[in-house]
C-alpha cells in the first residue's frame, strides 16, 4: 500500500531547467520518471533537454523536450502550447529555474535586478499561471512544486541580495497559491535546499580565487548533517511533493538542507575574500 503513496503512472509533469548537466531540475525529472511520470523536459539549453527526454524514454516513459527560457512570457506560452499537443493535461509542475547576479546591494544595476526578477519570479509565475489555468480547467487537481532556497528564509548576504529576495518571493508565490487553488484540489509547496552539489557549486569549487578547502569547510559549519546536499536529494522531495504521499500537504517550505535553517546559520555579513 505504502509504494502506491509514492506510484506516479499516468501524471503528466512539466520540469522546468531540466536539461542534463547533473543539477537538480534533471535529477527530479528523472526521479518523477522513475516513479511512472511522463515528463515534458524545458530548459535554456535545448541539448540537454533533449537529453534528459531521452533518459525519460529509456526508462519506459514518454519523454519530449523543448527549449525555454522562462524569463521571457512567449517561450512559456509556447512550451505550453507544446505540452497541450504532446500530453494534453498536466498533473505536476515543477519550477525549478532560477538565477542569479553577485553584488553589494548598493551597487547593483536596475537592469541585473529586473533580469532576475523576470527569471525567478516573472517566470515562476507565469509557469504556476499556465498550469493553474489548465489544473482547474481538468477538474482532477495537481501539484506545483517550486525550487525556492534557504535563501527565502535567512539572508545569505555575501551579494546575493537580489536572488534572496527572489526566492522570499517565492515562498509567500507558494503560501498564497496554496490558498487561493484549494478549491481545485491544487496542491503548491516549495523546496527549499542549501547548497546542493550542482554544476553552479561545482565551479565555485573549482575556481581558482577561492580555497576550495575553506569554502568546503565554511559550507559545512551551516550544515548540522555533516556533508554538502546532492540533486537526488532534491529529487526525493520532488517525488514526495508530487505524489499522494503528501496529499494533505499543501503551502508547505521543506527545507532539504541538512539542518541549515534549523541551525540558523544560513548567512554572513563576510565575503568569501574577506574572511
Amino acid at each position: 500500500m505504502t509504494l502506491q503513496w509514492f506510484d506516479l503512472t499516468h501524471r503528466v509533469a512539466m520540469v522546468t531547467g531540466a536539461g542534463a548537466n547533473g543539477g537538480n531540475g534533471h535529477a527530479i525529472a528523472i526521479a518523477l520518471a522513475s516513479c511512472g511520470a511522463d515528463v515534458f523536459v524545458s530548459d535554456i539549453d535545448a541539448e540537454g533537454a533533449e537529453t534528459t527526454a531521452r533518459e525519460i524514454r529509456a526508462l519506459g516513459r514518454r519523454g519530449v523536450a523543448a527549449r525555454c527560457d522562462v524569463g521571457r512570457p512567449d517561450d512559456v506560452l509556447a512550451s505550453f502550447a507544446a505540452l497541450d499537443r504532446d500530453f494534453g493535461h498536466v498533473d505536476i509542475l515543477v519550477n525549478n529555474v532560477g538565477i542569479g547576479h553577485r553584488s553589494r546591494p548598493e551597487a547593483l544595476a536596475l537592469d541585473d535586478w529586473r533580469k532576475v526578477i523576470a527569471v525567478n519570479l516573472d517566470g515562476t509565475f507565469m509557469c504556476s499561471k499556465e498550469a493553474g489555468v489548465r489544473m482547474i480547467r481538468q477538474g482532477t487537481g495537481g501539484s506545483i512544486i517550486n525550487v525556492s532556497s534557504i535563501a527565502g528564509s535567512s539572508a545569505l548576504g555575501r551579494g546575493n541580495f537580489v536572488y534572496s529576495v527572489t526566492k522570499g518571493g517565492i515562498n509567500q508565490m507558494t503560501r498564497e497559491l496554496a490558498v487561493e487553488w484549494s478549491p481545485h484540489k491544487i496542491r503548491v509547496n516549495a523546496i527549499q535546499p542549501a547548497q546542493i552539489m550542482t554544476p553552479a557549486l561545482k565551479a565555485m569549487f573549482a575556481d581558482p580565487r577561492l580555497d576550495a578547502g575553506r569554502l568546503r569547510e565554511r559550507l559545512l559549519t551551516g550544515i548540522p548533517l555533516g556533508r554538502i546536499g546532492e540533486p537526488e536529494d532534491v529529487a526525493k522531495a520532488a517525488v514526495f511533493l508530487a505524489s499522494d504521499a503528501s496529499g494533505f500537504i499543501t503551502g508547505h517550505m521543506l527545507p532539504v538542507d541538512g539542518g541549515n535553517l534549523a541551525l540558523n546559520a544560513g548567512g554572513s555579513r563576510v565575503w568569501p575574500s574577506e574572511d
